[in-house]
Protein backbone atom coordinates (compact mmCIF):
# COMPACT_ATOMS: atom_id res chain seq x y z
CA UNK A 1 0.00 0.00 0.00
CA UNK A 2 2.84 2.39 0.79
CA UNK A 3 4.39 1.89 -2.65
CA UNK A 4 1.00 2.50 -4.29
CA UNK A 5 0.67 5.77 -2.37
CA UNK A 6 4.13 6.82 -3.59
CA UNK A 7 3.21 6.09 -7.22
CA UNK A 8 -0.08 7.99 -6.98
CA UNK A 9 1.65 10.86 -5.21
CA UNK A 10 4.27 11.11 -7.95
CA UNK A 11 1.57 11.24 -10.61
CA UNK A 12 -0.33 13.98 -8.79
CA UNK A 13 2.89 15.94 -8.32
CA UNK A 14 3.61 15.56 -12.03
CA UNK A 15 0.30 17.17 -12.98
CA UNK A 16 0.88 20.02 -10.53
CA UNK A 17 4.40 20.68 -11.79
CA UNK A 18 3.25 20.72 -15.40
CA UNK A 19 0.83 23.49 -14.48
CA UNK A 20 3.58 25.33 -12.62
CA UNK A 21 5.86 25.01 -15.63
CA UNK A 22 3.22 26.52 -17.92
CA UNK A 23 2.76 29.50 -15.60
CA UNK A 24 6.49 30.08 -15.15
CA UNK A 25 7.25 29.23 -18.82
CA UNK A 26 9.72 26.57 -17.72
CA UNK A 27 10.14 23.13 -19.37
CA UNK A 28 8.36 20.47 -17.38
CA UNK A 29 11.05 17.74 -17.81
CA UNK A 30 13.50 19.97 -15.93
CA UNK A 31 10.91 20.38 -13.19
CA UNK A 32 10.48 16.60 -13.13
CA UNK A 33 14.18 16.29 -12.34
CA UNK A 34 13.76 18.78 -9.51
CA UNK A 35 10.84 16.68 -8.30
CA UNK A 36 13.00 13.56 -8.35
CA UNK A 37 15.71 15.31 -6.34
CA UNK A 38 13.06 16.40 -3.85
CA UNK A 39 11.74 12.87 -3.55
CA UNK A 40 15.28 11.66 -2.86
CA UNK A 41 15.55 13.73 0.33
CA UNK A 42 11.92 13.49 1.50
CA UNK A 43 11.78 11.83 4.95
CA UNK A 44 9.32 9.07 5.66
CA UNK A 45 9.35 7.40 2.27
CA UNK A 46 10.16 3.68 2.05
CA UNK A 47 13.91 3.13 2.20
CA UNK A 48 13.67 -0.29 0.65
CA UNK A 49 11.67 0.83 -2.38
CA UNK A 50 13.11 -0.82 -5.47
CA UNK A 51 11.77 -1.42 -8.96
CA UNK A 52 12.66 -4.78 -10.48
CA UNK A 53 15.41 -3.98 -13.03
CA UNK A 54 13.85 -6.44 -15.51
CA UNK A 55 10.65 -4.35 -15.55
CA UNK A 56 12.19 -0.90 -16.08
CA UNK A 57 12.69 -1.01 -19.85
CA UNK A 58 9.45 -2.84 -20.78
CA UNK A 59 7.37 -0.53 -18.57
CA UNK A 60 8.75 2.88 -19.51
CA UNK A 61 10.29 2.76 -23.00
CA UNK A 62 7.49 1.29 -25.20
CA UNK A 63 4.75 3.87 -24.50
CA UNK A 64 7.06 6.87 -24.72
CA UNK A 65 8.81 5.70 -27.88
CA UNK A 66 5.44 4.97 -29.49
CA UNK A 67 4.06 8.40 -28.54
CA UNK A 68 7.10 10.22 -29.91
CA UNK A 69 7.39 8.18 -33.12
CA UNK A 70 3.80 9.03 -34.05
CA UNK A 71 4.91 12.65 -34.58
CA UNK A 72 7.20 11.80 -37.49
CA UNK A 73 6.91 9.90 -40.79
CA UNK A 74 8.65 7.43 -43.08
CA UNK A 75 9.24 10.20 -45.63
CA UNK A 76 11.16 12.21 -43.05
CA UNK A 77 13.40 9.26 -42.24
CA UNK A 78 14.06 8.53 -45.90
CA UNK A 79 15.05 12.15 -46.48
CA UNK A 80 17.35 12.35 -43.45
CA UNK A 81 18.70 8.84 -43.07
CA UNK A 82 22.34 9.96 -43.33
CA UNK A 83 21.98 12.51 -40.53
CA UNK A 84 20.06 10.02 -38.39
CA UNK A 85 22.69 7.32 -38.93
CA UNK A 86 25.53 9.66 -38.01
CA UNK A 87 23.80 10.81 -34.83
CA UNK A 88 21.97 7.66 -33.75
CA UNK A 89 24.85 5.27 -34.45
CA UNK A 90 28.08 7.19 -34.95
CA UNK A 91 27.71 9.71 -32.13
CA UNK A 92 26.43 7.07 -29.70
CA UNK A 93 29.42 4.82 -30.40
CA UNK A 94 31.92 7.66 -30.01
CA UNK A 95 30.28 8.91 -26.80
CA UNK A 96 30.08 5.43 -25.30
CA UNK A 97 33.74 4.79 -26.13
CA UNK A 98 34.92 8.10 -24.67
CA UNK A 99 32.90 7.66 -21.48
CA UNK A 100 33.98 4.03 -21.08
CA UNK A 101 37.65 4.99 -21.37
CA UNK A 102 37.20 7.83 -18.88
CA UNK A 103 35.38 5.62 -16.38
CA UNK A 104 37.97 2.86 -16.70
CA UNK A 105 40.70 5.35 -15.81
CA UNK A 106 38.77 7.01 -12.96
CA UNK A 107 36.81 4.30 -11.14
CA UNK A 108 39.07 1.96 -9.17
CA UNK A 109 38.59 -1.74 -9.83
CA UNK A 110 35.92 -1.30 -12.51
CA UNK A 111 35.75 -3.91 -15.25
CA UNK A 112 36.08 -2.79 -18.86
CA UNK A 113 32.65 -4.22 -19.65
CA UNK A 114 31.07 -2.32 -16.76
CA UNK A 115 32.68 0.89 -18.02
CA UNK A 116 31.23 0.20 -21.48
CA UNK A 117 27.81 -0.29 -19.88
CA UNK A 118 28.12 3.18 -18.32
CA UNK A 119 29.06 4.64 -21.71
CA UNK A 120 25.95 3.10 -23.26
CA UNK A 121 23.78 4.45 -20.43
CA UNK A 122 24.76 8.10 -20.90
CA UNK A 123 25.24 8.12 -24.70
CA UNK A 124 21.67 8.49 -26.07
CA UNK A 125 19.81 11.84 -25.87
CA UNK A 126 16.11 11.44 -25.18
CA UNK A 127 13.40 12.34 -27.76
CA UNK A 128 10.78 12.93 -25.05
CA UNK A 129 12.94 15.47 -23.26
CA UNK A 130 13.83 17.13 -26.58
CA UNK A 131 10.17 17.53 -27.56
CA UNK A 132 9.11 18.84 -24.16
CA UNK A 133 12.02 21.27 -23.78
CA UNK A 134 12.76 22.37 -27.34
CA UNK A 135 9.13 22.24 -28.42
CA UNK A 136 8.27 25.18 -26.13
CA UNK A 137 10.93 27.42 -27.68
CA UNK A 138 10.97 28.96 -31.16
CA UNK A 139 13.42 26.44 -32.56
CA UNK A 140 13.00 25.59 -36.25
CA UNK A 141 11.00 22.39 -36.62
CA UNK A 142 13.74 21.08 -38.91
CA UNK A 143 16.16 21.03 -35.99
CA UNK A 144 13.59 19.64 -33.55
CA UNK A 145 12.73 16.82 -35.95
CA UNK A 146 16.44 16.00 -36.36
CA UNK A 147 16.78 15.77 -32.58
CA UNK A 148 13.65 13.64 -32.30
CA UNK A 149 14.79 11.29 -35.05
CA UNK A 150 18.17 10.95 -33.39
CA UNK A 151 16.49 10.11 -30.09
CA UNK A 152 14.18 7.49 -31.57
CA UNK A 153 16.94 5.31 -32.98
CA UNK A 154 19.93 6.01 -30.74
CA UNK A 155 18.20 4.09 -27.93
CA UNK A 156 18.49 0.94 -30.04
CA UNK A 157 22.24 1.39 -30.50
CA UNK A 158 22.81 2.16 -26.84
CA UNK A 159 20.61 -0.73 -25.71
CA UNK A 160 22.50 -3.30 -27.77
CA UNK A 161 25.83 -2.10 -26.33
CA UNK A 162 24.40 -1.92 -22.81
CA UNK A 163 22.84 -5.38 -22.80
CA UNK A 164 25.96 -7.01 -24.24
CA UNK A 165 28.21 -5.21 -21.75
CA UNK A 166 26.00 -6.12 -18.77
CA UNK A 167 25.80 -9.77 -19.82
CA UNK A 168 29.57 -9.89 -20.22
CA UNK A 169 30.06 -8.28 -16.80
CA UNK A 170 27.65 -10.67 -15.10
CA UNK A 171 29.19 -13.74 -16.76
CA UNK A 172 32.77 -12.49 -16.56
CA UNK A 173 33.28 -12.67 -20.34
CA UNK A 174 34.83 -10.25 -22.83
CA UNK A 175 33.07 -8.18 -25.49
CA UNK A 176 33.65 -8.82 -29.18
CA UNK A 177 33.24 -5.76 -31.47
CA UNK A 178 32.40 -8.03 -34.39
CA UNK A 179 29.82 -9.84 -32.29
CA UNK A 180 28.29 -6.50 -31.28
CA UNK A 181 28.02 -5.43 -34.91
CA UNK A 182 26.40 -8.68 -35.98
CA UNK A 183 24.02 -8.54 -33.04
CA UNK A 184 23.01 -4.97 -33.84
CA UNK A 185 22.34 -5.65 -37.53
CA UNK A 186 20.44 -8.88 -36.81
CA UNK A 187 18.47 -7.27 -34.01
CA UNK A 188 17.55 -4.27 -36.17
CA UNK A 189 16.46 -6.44 -39.10
CA UNK A 190 14.39 -8.68 -36.87
CA UNK A 191 12.83 -5.65 -35.19
CA UNK A 192 11.74 -4.17 -38.54
CA UNK A 193 10.05 -7.46 -39.43
CA UNK A 194 8.28 -7.63 -36.06
CA UNK A 195 7.15 -4.00 -36.23
CA UNK A 196 5.76 -4.36 -39.75
CA UNK A 197 4.05 -7.67 -38.92
CA UNK A 198 2.37 -6.31 -35.79
CA UNK A 199 1.29 -3.18 -37.68
CA UNK A 200 -0.26 -5.31 -40.42
CA UNK A 201 -2.05 -7.51 -37.90
CA UNK A 202 -3.19 -4.48 -35.90
CA UNK A 203 -4.70 -2.91 -39.02
CA UNK A 204 -6.68 -6.08 -39.67
CA UNK A 205 -8.00 -6.12 -36.09
CA UNK A 206 -8.70 -2.37 -36.00
CA UNK A 207 -10.68 -2.71 -39.22
CA UNK A 208 -13.11 -5.00 -37.41
CA UNK A 209 -13.44 -2.87 -34.28
CA UNK A 210 -16.09 -0.17 -34.51
CA UNK A 211 -15.82 1.18 -30.97
CA UNK A 212 -13.43 4.15 -30.69
CA UNK A 213 -12.59 3.34 -27.07
CA UNK A 214 -11.72 -0.25 -27.95
CA UNK A 215 -9.53 0.84 -30.85
CA UNK A 216 -7.69 3.32 -28.62
CA UNK A 217 -7.23 0.65 -25.94
CA UNK A 218 -5.68 -1.66 -28.52
CA UNK A 219 -3.13 0.98 -29.53
CA UNK A 220 -2.25 1.36 -25.86
CA UNK A 221 -1.46 -2.35 -25.59
CA UNK A 222 0.37 -2.68 -28.93
CA UNK A 223 3.68 -0.97 -27.95
CA UNK A 224 4.16 -3.28 -24.96
CA UNK A 225 3.25 -6.40 -26.96
CA UNK A 226 5.55 -5.40 -29.82
CA UNK A 227 8.46 -4.65 -27.50
CA UNK A 228 8.11 -7.98 -25.68
CA UNK A 229 7.69 -9.95 -28.92
CA UNK A 230 10.85 -8.43 -30.38
CA UNK A 231 12.87 -8.99 -27.22
CA UNK A 232 11.66 -12.59 -27.10
CA UNK A 233 13.38 -13.33 -30.43
CA UNK A 234 16.45 -11.27 -29.38
CA UNK A 235 15.60 -8.40 -31.72
CA UNK A 236 15.53 -4.69 -30.81
CA UNK A 237 12.31 -3.87 -29.00
CA UNK A 238 13.05 -0.17 -29.41
CA UNK A 239 13.23 -0.30 -33.22
CA UNK A 240 10.19 -2.60 -33.38
CA UNK A 241 8.05 -0.09 -31.45
CA UNK A 242 9.24 2.82 -33.61
CA UNK A 243 8.51 0.89 -36.83
CA UNK A 244 5.07 -0.03 -35.49
CA UNK A 245 4.21 3.60 -34.76
CA UNK A 246 5.48 4.84 -38.13
CA UNK A 247 3.61 2.14 -40.06
CA UNK A 248 0.32 2.67 -38.23
CA UNK A 249 0.61 6.42 -38.80
CA UNK A 250 1.40 5.89 -42.49
CA UNK A 251 -1.72 3.75 -42.94
CA UNK A 252 -4.06 6.16 -41.17
CA UNK A 253 -7.49 6.57 -42.75
CA UNK A 254 -8.73 10.05 -43.59
CA UNK A 255 -12.09 9.26 -41.94
CA UNK A 256 -10.61 8.43 -38.51
CA UNK A 257 -11.06 11.98 -37.19
CA UNK A 258 -12.69 11.15 -33.85
CA UNK A 259 -10.25 8.30 -33.26
CA UNK A 260 -7.21 10.52 -33.93
CA UNK A 261 -8.45 13.11 -31.46
CA UNK A 262 -9.15 10.46 -28.83
CA UNK A 263 -5.81 8.74 -29.25
CA UNK A 264 -3.87 12.00 -29.28
CA UNK A 265 -5.40 12.98 -25.94
CA UNK A 266 -4.83 9.48 -24.55
CA UNK A 267 -1.17 9.38 -25.52
CA UNK A 268 -0.51 12.89 -24.25
CA UNK A 269 -1.76 11.80 -20.83
CA UNK A 270 0.19 8.52 -20.91
CA UNK A 271 3.39 10.29 -21.93
CA UNK A 272 3.02 12.87 -19.20
CA UNK A 273 2.31 10.46 -16.34
CA UNK A 274 4.87 7.83 -17.32
CA UNK A 275 7.63 10.43 -17.63
CA UNK A 276 6.74 12.02 -14.31
CA UNK A 277 6.61 8.64 -12.59
CA UNK A 278 9.97 7.65 -14.06
CA UNK A 279 11.75 10.77 -12.82
CA UNK A 280 10.15 10.36 -9.42
CA UNK A 281 11.44 6.81 -9.21
CA UNK A 282 14.97 7.96 -9.98
CA UNK A 283 14.71 10.13 -6.90
CA UNK A 284 13.86 7.13 -4.75
CA UNK A 285 16.72 5.11 -6.22
CA UNK A 286 19.10 8.06 -5.97
CA UNK A 287 18.60 8.24 -2.22
CA UNK A 288 19.64 4.61 -1.91
CA UNK A 289 22.62 5.23 -4.20
CA UNK A 290 23.77 8.15 -2.06
CA UNK A 291 23.41 5.95 1.02
CA UNK A 292 25.42 3.17 -0.61
CA UNK A 293 28.15 5.64 -1.58
CA UNK A 294 28.72 6.65 2.05
CA UNK A 295 32.03 8.39 2.61
CA UNK A 296 33.00 7.88 -1.06
CA UNK A 297 30.27 10.28 -2.24
CA UNK A 298 32.58 13.31 -2.81
CA UNK A 299 34.99 11.19 -4.85
CA UNK A 300 32.13 9.74 -6.90
CA UNK A 301 30.70 13.20 -7.57
CA UNK A 302 34.11 14.33 -8.78
CA UNK A 303 34.21 11.43 -11.22
CA UNK A 304 30.65 12.24 -12.32
CA UNK A 305 31.64 15.85 -13.07
CA UNK A 306 34.48 14.68 -15.31
CA UNK A 307 32.19 12.27 -17.18
CA UNK A 308 29.65 15.08 -17.68
CA UNK A 309 32.35 17.24 -19.25
CA UNK A 310 33.38 14.36 -21.54
CA UNK A 311 29.78 13.78 -22.68
CA UNK A 312 29.28 17.47 -23.48
CA UNK A 313 32.68 17.86 -25.16
CA UNK A 314 32.14 14.85 -27.43
CA UNK A 315 28.78 16.19 -28.63
CA UNK A 316 30.19 19.67 -29.24
CA UNK A 317 33.14 18.34 -31.24
CA UNK A 318 30.88 16.03 -33.24
CA UNK A 319 28.45 18.84 -34.15
CA UNK A 320 31.25 21.21 -35.12
CA UNK A 321 32.79 18.54 -37.35
CA UNK A 322 29.38 17.79 -38.89
CA UNK A 323 28.79 21.49 -39.56
CA UNK A 324 32.15 21.90 -41.31
CA UNK A 325 31.41 18.88 -43.52
CA UNK A 326 27.79 19.79 -44.31
CA UNK A 327 28.46 23.42 -45.17
CA UNK A 328 30.70 22.21 -48.01
CA UNK A 329 28.02 19.81 -49.29
CA UNK A 330 25.53 21.40 -51.72
CA UNK A 331 21.82 20.80 -51.21
CA UNK A 332 22.02 19.46 -47.64
CA UNK A 333 19.85 22.24 -46.20
CA UNK A 334 17.06 21.49 -48.68
CA UNK A 335 17.25 17.82 -47.67
CA UNK A 336 16.75 18.73 -44.01
CA UNK A 337 20.28 17.93 -42.85
CA UNK A 338 21.69 19.71 -39.81
CA UNK A 339 23.72 21.54 -38.66
CA UNK A 340 24.37 23.72 -41.72
CA UNK A 341 25.34 26.88 -39.81
CA UNK A 342 27.49 27.59 -36.79
CA UNK A 343 24.42 28.70 -34.83
CA UNK A 344 22.70 25.42 -35.54
CA UNK A 345 25.83 23.54 -34.43
CA UNK A 346 25.77 25.38 -31.09
CA UNK A 347 22.06 24.74 -30.63
CA UNK A 348 22.23 21.04 -31.48
CA UNK A 349 25.20 20.67 -29.15
CA UNK A 350 23.22 22.26 -26.33
CA UNK A 351 20.16 20.08 -26.96
CA UNK A 352 21.74 16.75 -26.05
CA UNK A 353 19.29 16.23 -23.18
CA UNK A 354 19.47 12.81 -21.55
CA UNK A 355 16.25 11.46 -20.13
CA UNK A 356 14.22 8.31 -19.83
CA UNK A 357 16.61 5.99 -21.70
CA UNK A 358 19.50 6.90 -19.39
CA UNK A 359 17.19 6.59 -16.40
CA UNK A 360 15.82 3.19 -17.44
CA UNK A 361 19.22 1.72 -18.25
CA UNK A 362 20.69 2.96 -14.98
CA UNK A 363 17.88 1.46 -12.91
CA UNK A 364 18.03 -1.82 -14.84
CA UNK A 365 21.62 -2.54 -13.81
CA UNK A 366 21.60 -5.87 -11.95
CA UNK A 367 22.63 -5.91 -8.31
CA UNK A 368 24.75 -9.07 -8.51
CA UNK A 369 26.79 -11.08 -11.01
CA UNK A 370 26.41 -14.75 -11.89
CA UNK A 371 28.68 -15.69 -8.97
CA UNK A 372 26.52 -13.81 -6.47
CA UNK A 373 29.04 -11.00 -6.02
CA UNK A 374 27.87 -7.36 -6.17
CA UNK A 375 27.82 -5.82 -9.63
CA UNK A 376 31.12 -3.90 -9.85
CA UNK A 377 30.76 -0.24 -8.85
CA UNK A 378 26.98 -0.28 -9.41
CA UNK A 379 26.33 2.58 -6.98
CA UNK A 380 28.92 4.79 -8.65
CA UNK A 381 27.76 3.90 -12.16
CA UNK A 382 24.16 4.82 -11.32
CA UNK A 383 25.30 8.01 -9.59
CA UNK A 384 27.36 9.05 -12.63
CA UNK A 385 24.48 8.26 -15.02
CA UNK A 386 22.03 10.29 -12.93
CA UNK A 387 24.52 13.16 -12.73
CA UNK A 388 24.80 13.24 -16.53
CA UNK A 389 21.01 13.22 -16.75
CA UNK A 390 20.72 16.11 -14.30
CA UNK A 391 23.38 18.26 -15.97
CA UNK A 392 22.31 17.67 -19.58
CA UNK A 393 18.61 18.18 -18.81
CA UNK A 394 18.54 20.91 -16.17
CA UNK A 395 21.16 23.24 -17.64
CA UNK A 396 19.77 23.29 -21.22
CA UNK A 397 16.21 23.18 -19.93
CA UNK A 398 16.53 26.45 -18.02
CA UNK A 399 18.91 28.23 -20.43
CA UNK A 400 17.59 27.19 -23.86
CA UNK A 401 15.13 30.12 -24.28
CA UNK A 402 17.91 32.65 -23.64
CA UNK A 403 20.27 30.78 -25.96
CA UNK A 404 17.71 30.74 -28.78
CA UNK A 405 17.20 34.50 -28.43
CA UNK A 406 20.95 35.11 -28.38
CA UNK A 407 21.59 32.95 -31.46
CA UNK A 408 18.53 34.28 -33.33
CA UNK A 409 17.84 30.87 -34.84
CA UNK A 410 14.08 31.44 -35.12
CA UNK A 411 14.48 33.02 -38.57
CA UNK A 412 13.03 29.85 -40.12
CA UNK A 413 9.69 30.39 -38.39
CA UNK A 414 8.25 32.32 -41.35
CA UNK A 415 9.31 29.57 -43.76
CA UNK A 416 7.66 26.97 -41.56
CA UNK A 417 4.47 29.05 -41.43
CA UNK A 418 4.53 29.24 -45.22
CA UNK A 419 4.84 25.45 -45.35
CA UNK A 420 1.77 25.14 -43.13
CA UNK A 421 -0.14 27.63 -45.29
CA UNK A 422 0.74 25.54 -48.36
CA UNK A 423 -0.82 22.48 -46.72
CA UNK A 424 -3.89 24.55 -45.84
CA UNK A 425 -4.09 25.65 -49.48
CA UNK A 426 -3.94 22.06 -50.69
CA UNK A 427 -6.73 21.09 -48.30
CA UNK A 428 -8.87 24.02 -49.50
CA UNK A 429 -8.36 23.18 -53.17
CA UNK A 430 -9.33 19.54 -52.55
CA UNK A 431 -12.46 20.65 -50.68
CA UNK A 432 -13.43 23.12 -53.43
CA UNK A 433 -13.02 20.48 -56.15
CA UNK A 434 -15.25 18.09 -54.22
CA UNK A 435 -17.88 20.81 -53.68
CA UNK A 436 -17.94 21.50 -57.41
CA UNK A 437 -18.32 17.78 -58.14
CA UNK A 438 -21.13 17.42 -55.58
CA UNK A 439 -22.94 20.41 -57.03
CA UNK A 440 -22.80 18.96 -60.53
CA UNK A 441 -23.73 15.39 -59.61
CA UNK A 442 -26.43 16.13 -57.05
CA UNK A 443 -27.74 19.22 -58.87
CA UNK A 444 -27.64 21.31 -55.72
CA UNK A 445 -29.22 24.79 -55.90
CA UNK A 446 -26.81 27.59 -56.77
CA UNK A 447 -27.24 29.19 -53.37
CA UNK A 448 -26.25 25.93 -51.68
CA UNK A 449 -23.07 25.74 -53.74
CA UNK A 450 -22.30 29.37 -52.94
CA UNK A 451 -22.84 28.72 -49.24
CA UNK A 452 -20.61 25.66 -49.37
CA UNK A 453 -17.82 27.61 -51.01
CA UNK A 454 -18.14 30.36 -48.42
CA UNK A 455 -17.96 27.77 -45.68
CA UNK A 456 -14.88 26.23 -47.28
CA UNK A 457 -13.27 29.67 -47.32
CA UNK A 458 -14.10 30.13 -43.65
CA UNK A 459 -12.69 26.66 -42.95
CA UNK A 460 -9.42 27.61 -44.65
CA UNK A 461 -9.29 30.78 -42.56
CA UNK A 462 -9.90 28.74 -39.40
CA UNK A 463 -7.13 26.29 -40.33
CA UNK A 464 -4.80 29.24 -40.74
CA UNK A 465 -5.68 30.34 -37.19
CA UNK A 466 -7.97 33.30 -38.01
CA UNK A 467 -10.94 34.21 -35.77
CA UNK A 468 -14.34 34.70 -37.52
CA UNK A 469 -15.88 38.20 -37.41
CA UNK A 470 -19.38 39.06 -36.26
CA UNK A 471 -20.63 39.27 -39.86
CA UNK A 472 -19.25 35.83 -40.54
CA UNK A 473 -21.07 34.48 -37.48
CA UNK A 474 -24.34 35.89 -38.84
CA UNK A 475 -23.76 34.29 -42.20
CA UNK A 476 -23.08 30.99 -40.45
CA UNK A 477 -26.48 31.26 -38.74
CA UNK A 478 -28.17 31.81 -42.11
CA UNK A 479 -26.42 28.86 -43.69
CA UNK A 480 -27.71 26.53 -40.95
CA UNK A 481 -31.15 26.63 -42.60
CA UNK A 482 -29.71 24.67 -45.51
CA UNK A 483 -27.84 22.15 -43.38
CA UNK A 484 -29.72 19.08 -44.59
CA UNK A 485 -28.68 19.62 -48.19
CA UNK A 486 -25.17 20.67 -47.32
CA UNK A 487 -24.27 18.03 -44.74
CA UNK A 488 -23.35 15.22 -47.10
CA UNK A 489 -21.45 17.48 -49.50
CA UNK A 490 -19.55 19.14 -46.67
CA UNK A 491 -18.62 15.81 -45.13
CA UNK A 492 -17.26 14.69 -48.49
CA UNK A 493 -15.29 17.92 -48.84
CA UNK A 494 -13.78 17.50 -45.38
CA UNK A 495 -12.88 13.90 -46.19
CA UNK A 496 -11.13 15.05 -49.35
CA UNK A 497 -9.26 17.72 -47.39
CA UNK A 498 -8.14 15.18 -44.78
CA UNK A 499 -7.05 12.73 -47.48
CA UNK A 500 -5.01 15.46 -49.17
CA UNK A 501 -3.30 16.42 -45.90
CA UNK A 502 -2.46 12.77 -45.20
CA UNK A 503 -1.09 12.43 -48.72
CA UNK A 504 1.01 15.54 -48.19
CA UNK A 505 2.28 14.14 -44.88
CA UNK A 506 3.68 11.09 -46.68
CA UNK A 507 5.58 13.14 -49.25
CA UNK A 508 9.34 13.82 -48.85
CA UNK A 509 10.10 17.35 -47.75
CA UNK A 510 6.79 17.89 -45.95
CA UNK A 511 7.06 18.56 -42.22
CA UNK A 512 4.87 15.96 -40.47
CA UNK A 513 4.38 18.33 -37.55
CA UNK A 514 2.86 21.01 -39.80
CA UNK A 515 0.61 18.43 -41.47
CA UNK A 516 -0.50 17.11 -38.08
CA UNK A 517 -1.51 20.59 -36.95
CA UNK A 518 -3.68 21.09 -40.03
CA UNK A 519 -5.09 17.56 -39.74
CA UNK A 520 -6.04 18.10 -36.11
CA UNK A 521 -8.05 21.20 -37.04
CA UNK A 522 -9.79 19.27 -39.80
CA UNK A 523 -10.54 16.44 -37.38
CA UNK A 524 -12.00 18.86 -34.87
CA UNK A 525 -14.16 20.38 -37.58
CA UNK A 526 -15.33 16.93 -38.66
CA UNK A 527 -16.26 15.92 -35.12
CA UNK A 528 -18.15 19.17 -34.59
CA UNK A 529 -20.02 18.59 -37.84
CA UNK A 530 -20.99 15.08 -36.71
Amino acid sequence: MQILLVVVGLMVATVVLVGVGERLRLPWPALMVVLGAGVAITPGLPDGFRVDPDLILPLFLPPLLFATAQRTSWALFRARWRTIALLAVGLVLVTATAVAGTAWLLVPGIAVTAAIALGAMVAPPDPVAVEAVAGQVRIPRRLVSVLQSEGLFNDATALVIFQAAVLATVAGDELSPLGLGVRFVAGAAGAVVVGLAVAWLARRVLGRLTDTVGRSALTLVLPFATYLAAEEIHASGVIAVVVLALQLRAGADADEAAERLTQTSLWNVVELLVTGLAFGLIGLDLRQVVTDAGDDLPRMLGHAAIVCLVVIAVRVLWMVAAWRILRRTPGVADAGAAPVTGREAVLLSWCGMRGLATLALALSLPFTTATGEPFPARAELVLIAVSVLLVTLLVPGFTLPALVRALDVDDEAEAEERAEREIVGRARRAAMATIQFEQQVRELPAEVGTALRERADRLAAMLAGETPSEDERQRIAMVKTMRDQMAQAQAAALAAARAEVLAARREPGVDPHAADRVLRRLDLRTVLLD
